[in-house]
């Protein structure tokens, strides 16, 4: 699993930007599906035959990572910048970037003002990425122009690194995570169900891609495959986000306060049952905070029964995500054993 996990998350793939980590999705399950396909959004769509006239299970995995693109560049040769998908300002600044341009890559560095030549009042604010920059070494706009173009799409750099017996740290966790049980469960499944695995685009930026697929597929079930806080740290209070890294993938009951998803009774009676005599273990988790593809999903065509699985993970939308190689380990055994029970 850690190997899976090291080469996706050193996939690029903002929301918009996909082709790189799906190709990637679908050399690794080449040979262990009946089908696949690259939908009119970009989702991929992996099959894998049932029983016929059994049940249609759809699993969801977003393929997007939150990044930032390029859209203006200054007559000093610097460049500024827009947020792709939830990005908290103060994460970004003297990060080194990499830009994803149509003759290749190149790194630049995110700079500001310097705090030598702040007031006293500014130094106490966070910084807006608005009054940040791209610094990709270009004398003049002439020579940035040559270089980049506005729209292309900027990730924030980091590598893969283990950290302790069973945590793992990199970019976009959120949701390689995810993409990493969908690949593994469409490997190992034995179901009556046809199975669907599709990594969806651009979830970070409105639930887009799972719209359209669970449109066109129309399932029976789904479940959503994402991460959730992992409350386990400094900063925050256990009742805020009760998960905790170790104890297992959390099934989620509601999210957005209700807004997002409440679990269909019988999918969160046959994720809790399947865990239990599977002894698998498990967090249960209402959450405030936001929300995954299943909110798409379950309001598809006339509704679709749909649950959300979501190994809890540190600092979530930040470079630096961790989490519990164990936690998405017990999340694919979760499923396996929710698809033998269809």
């Amino acid at each position: 699993m850690r190997d899976l996990l090291k080469k996706l998350t050193e996939a690029p793939g903002i929301s918009g930007f996909e082709d790189e980590i799906r190709n990637l999705m679908m050399d690794e399950l080449e040979g262990h599906v009946d089908e696949m396909e690259v939908d009119n959004m970009g989702n991929m769509i992996a099959l894998k035959k049932g029983k016929e006239g059994g049940k249609r299970v759809m699993l969801a995995a977003h393929m997007d990572e939150i990044g930032l693109m390029i859209r203006y560049i200054d007559k000093n040769g610097f460049i500024k910048f827009s947020k792709i998908g939830g990005i908290n300002d103060q994460m970004l600044l003297n990060q080194e970037v990499t830009i994803y341009t149509s003759n290749g890559t190149l790194t630049g560095v995110i700079g500001s003002k310097p705090p030598h030549r702040m007031k006293e009042a500014e130094r106490k604010k966070v910084i807006s990425y608005e009054d940040m920059f791209i610094d990709i070494g270009a004398s003049d706009r002439e020579e940035a122009e040559s270089m980049v173009k506005l729209g292309d799409p900027i990730i924030v750099n980091q590598d893969f690194t283990e950290l302790g017996k069973s945590l793992v740290k990199g970019k976009a966790l959120d949701n390689r995570v995810g993409c990493a049980v969908l690949i593994e469960v469409m490997k190992q499944a034995e179901t009556d169900a046809t199975l669907y695995g599709v990594g969806t685009v651009q979830e970070e930026v409105g639930l887009k891609g799972a719209k359209t697929s669970a449109f066109k597929i129309n399932p029976d079930m789904a479940i959503a495959l994402d991460v959730t806080i992992s409350g386990d740290h400094p900063g925050i209070k256990e009742d805020e986000a009760p998960a905790k890294a170790g104890k297992g993938p959390a099934i989620i009951l509601a999210d957005a306060s209700g807004r997002g998803i409440l679990t269909h009774p019988k999918v969160k009676e046959l994720l809790i049952s399947a865990a239990d005599e599977e002894g698998i273990p498990y967090q249960l988790e209402v959450s405030e905070g936001g929300t995954t593809d299943a909110s798409a999903i379950h309001l598809t065509r006339e509704g679709i029964p749909t649950g959300v699985i979501s190994p809890p993970t540190r600092y979530i939308h930040t470079p630096v995500s961790v989490v519990n190689v164990e936690d998405v380990e017990n999340a694919v055994k979760l499923i396996l054993a929710v698809l033998k029970r269809i």
